[in-house]
């Protein structure tokens, strides 16, 4: 049942929606115009209220948004309320007339209000991550608008490989985060999303990001930021919310053995930093045009990334040309002082952050200590003009120096905009787009007609705030996979155990009894968020407490076919159960969000046919012996390091990346690729003329003629199966052997739906200076000469890039 408000008249509510400062126009529109109650009592409650309102009566408060350069106030005159101006006159008119005082209450979070300019408190700390959220203090739920539509998590959405999906969520979140702005209940900036690669499996965020390659998740930060910011105009000077990718950059320790995140040194090499971990980022800012990036607590290679001025000023604004502003992880700037130990001063750490490019500091610090900086001459104030024109800048495009937000676009969005039927079945449809099949040896999908009980067990079988994981809201409804299975059939509920620490045998017993009574067993098992979290890693790569022997119990009783169904954010070493033949099929469906036990059973039924692929590897317990600290990618022999992700991991694995079944069999046929590709250089470079072989084995990219250089290939995909179903279709390249490049990498994927003896043609255009260069150990990007070989499906094909003037 969808969650409504509840509507109760009483004096405190009677004036929630009196304009501020128009106590006459409220009077004439709930009277005059007779906008009043149904009935006689609430009249006479609104009239008093009215009255009391218009003689400023003590306690009456105006509960909708404040906002700057409003008529009513008198003080919508000065140039930087204007709309006829362009942004950057209103931001340059408004910087010079705050004092320095004001400006740098300007440079925290909770930014603080300029009466005399007619300007309130704003706060810039919202979170949007696969959900309008609750997280920070931007964003609250109740009143009129008690829940917002809650996507699954990020890790699962990610493993549907479908853009327009992610793009379409991004719209969805926006739009209901502009309803609870007009209502007074949330801003309009929101740090999301996080970006960062999921390069350790034991990594307690990892169900936040897309998965573990750069591509995949360049591609999702991309499209969500999109679908979060861009208008219907798709006016690139105006934004519907501002988003925000994070954390830049080598982020991915939160606390593991006795390290943390506050004080890691992420020691890592240009060519990673370059090819593994920037990416994203950048396809966030210059593809996704994203409107803040957020610099992370730890420090890279001895620098705090938030006082690094070569990533911040260097990467971010200079390469990249970001247009908007950089903020901090929250109280980063203090963490660098007081527990990093950074600078000597704390006036020194405001400096050095603003001179590095940072323009927003969530926390309290710059608003202590940057005034003291300015004064002491270790700041320039035009610095910190700077970062006021880039936020200020942010909040002009969001509109809200413009006025009356109702008046505005997006001002008609309300509490009937959010949760919406619309809304709620997109949440379902993500969840079942994302869940992946891991095992199947013909049992599923079952026959509800063939089942007249189902056996349903697991610590994980009757939950529904687990679905929703960590940086959550408050949803619009619950469905448990418990109650999502019961809709099929008639169910026999055992926990088996009592959470998912499973210490104890005391429920084992019964999950057994109850499994040999059942025609068939649902095992719901894996993890939450007392196991993986924010500032949680993980130690172990196996079901936590005694979740196998649960399994493998009920497995050996249960006289039908038995589904393990894996609820996580990061994977889980299942080897036993992928190997016994007495657990008839393996789902993993990430954390599924607030139609997760829904998905769950549509899955399970046949009722939807599972096209999700795995964004991460599957690693064997015996990974663990590999430090999380140690950030290379690529693998080293000598000291017996495997490397990291399907890119460079050496070591065996219980499931790869991009794995995935269906309930219908697909074939692909290589139908156009070219063998050769010419790569234009100058005629005078080095290698035309043979003069310099060794350094030829790959060119500069940067002294290549390859821009706009398009290589095509095409392939139909035929679905050969019974049934209809969705496919993704990867495209990899195995590049020649030199300078330590991938084994494998991801050069573009597509998903597509094909019908039951039917098939589509899928056409890749491969960028050749993008997708098929690597980058050597300075960080440099090269295109290697000779022959790559092209990976799709079960298909190879060897193209082979050969220099020409």
């Amino acid at each position: 049942m969808l969650i409504t408000p509840t509507r109760s008249i009483d004096i405190n509510r009677a004036c929630s929606s009196r304009p501020a400062n128009k106590p006459m126009q409220y009077l004439t529109e709930r009277i005059f115009l007779k906008k009043f109650p149904s009935s006689l009592m609430e009249y006479w409650v609104a009239l008093l209220v009215s009255v009391g309102l218009f003689l400023n009566a003590p306690g009456a408060v105006y509960s909708g948004p404040p906002f700057p350069c409003d008529p009513s106030s008198g003080q919508s005159s000065f140039p930087f309320c204007s709309t006829s101006l362009a942004i950057g006159a209103r931001v340059k008119d408004l910087i010079g007339r705050l004092t320095l005082q004001e400006k740098v209450q300007q440079l925290v979070n909770t930014a603080s209000n300029v009466s005399r300019l007619g300007i309130p408190k704003y706060e810039w700390w919202s979170e949007a991550l696969h959900g309008v959220s609750n997280v920070g203090p931007g964003t609250r739920f109740g009143g009129t608008i008690p829940a917002a539509t809650s996507f699954p998590t990020v890790i699962l959405t990610a493993a549907s490989f479908n853009t327009t999906l992610w793009e379409a969520i991004g719209r969805v979140v926006s739009t209901e985060a502009r309803a609870m702005y007009n209502v007074g209940l949330a801003g309009l900036t929101y740090w999301s999303p996080n970006v960062n690669i999921f390069r350790d499996p034991r990594w307690g965020r990892g169900q936040e990001t897309p998965g573990e390659d750069p591509v995949v998740v360049g591609k999702y930060a991309s499209n969500y930021v999109r679908g979060l910011q861009e208008t219907d105009a798709a006016d690139p000077n105006r934004l519907k919310v501002a988003a925000c990718c994070k954390h830049y950059t080598a982020y991915d320790v939160d606390k593991w053995n006795g390290v943390q995140r506050y004080t890691f040194d992420a020691l890592v090499t240009k060519q990673d930093l370059e090819d593994t971990f920037n990416p994203p980022f950048k396809s966030c800012v210059l593809d996704g045009k994203v409107a803040s990036v957020m610099c992370s607590y730890n420090k890279v290679n001895g620098v705090p990334t938030c006082a690094d001025k070569k990533l911040l000023s260097g990467i971010v604004r200079g390469d990249w040309h970001l247009n908007g502003y950089i903020v901090s992880d929250c109280d980063s700037v203090d963490v660098l002082y007081n527990q990093q130990h950074y600078t000597a001063t704390p006036e020194d750490a405001a400096a050095d952050t603003i001179k590095a490019g940072l323009d927003l500091n969530c926390g309290s610090f710059l608003g202590k200590h940057t005034e003291a900086a300015v004064k002491a001459g270790k700041l320039e104030e035009s610095l910190v003009d700077q970062a006021l024109v880039n936020t200020f800048s942010t909040l002009m495009r969001l509109g809200w120096f413009d006025g009356d937000p109702t008046k505005q676009p997006y001002g008609n969005l309300g509490p009937k905009d959010v949760c919406t039927e619309e809304h709620q079945e997109l949440a379902l449809d993500a969840a079942r787009q994302g869940i992946v099949l891991l095992k199947n040896n013909g049992a599923l999908p079952l026959a509800a007609n063939k089942i007249k009980s189902l056996a349903v067990m697991g610590p994980n079988a009757k939950v529904t705030k687990v679905m929703i994981g960590n940086y959550e809201g408050i949803p619009c409804k619950y469905t448990s996979p418990l109650d999502g299975l019961s809709k099929y059939v008639q169910t026999l509920f055992a926990p088996g155990c009592s959470n998912v620490a499973c210490t104890g045998n005391d429920l084992l017993a019964g999950a057994v009894e109850t499994a040999s009574k059942g025609d068939a067993t649902v095992l719901i098992v894996g993890g939450d968020l007392t196991l993986e979290a924010e500032g949680l890693d993980r130690v172990s790569l196996l079901l936590p407490g005694q979740q196998q022997q649960l399994v493998s119990q009920v497995a050996t009783a249960s006289k039908g076919p038995v589904v393990l169904v894996i609820m996580s954010g990061g994977p889980f070493d299942i080897s036993f159960a992928k190997d016994n033949d007495k657990i008839a099929g393996i789902l993993w469906v990430g954390y599924p969000g607030q139609a997760g036990g829904a998905a769950i059973a549509d899955v399970i039924f046949g009722q939807y046919n599972p096209g999700g692929r795995l964004p991460v590897t599957w690693y064997p317990q015996e990974f663990v012996k590999v430090p999380m600290t140690d950030m290379n990618m690529r693998p080293n022999a000598a000291r017996g390091y495997p490397g990291r992700t399907y890119r460079f991991y050496t070591g065996k694995t219980v499931y790869m990346f991009g794995d995935g079944l269906s309930y219908t069999n697909f074939e692909h046929k290589l139908v156009h690729a070219p063998k050769l590709v010419s790569l234009p250089i100058g005629g005078k470079h080095a290698c035309f003329h043979g003069k310099s072989n060794s350094s030829c084995e790959a060119v500069r990219v940067t002294h290549t003629k390859c821009q706009n250089l398009v290589m095509e290939v095409h392939v139909d995909v035929k679905n050969i199966g019974p049934r209809d179903g969705s496919h993704v279709l990867f495209l990899f390249s195995t590049p020649p052997s030199n300078h330590h490049a991938p084994k494998k990498q991801l050069l573009q994927f597509r998903k597509v739906q094909v019908r039951a003896g039917t098939k589509n043609r899928v056409h890749f255009n491969v960028d050749v200076c993008k997708d098929l260069s690597i980058v050597d150990k300075t960080g440099t990007r090269k295109l290697p000469v000779g022959s790559h070989l092209l990976h799709i499906g079960n298909l190879q094909h060897s193209v082979s890039l050969r220099i020409t003037s």
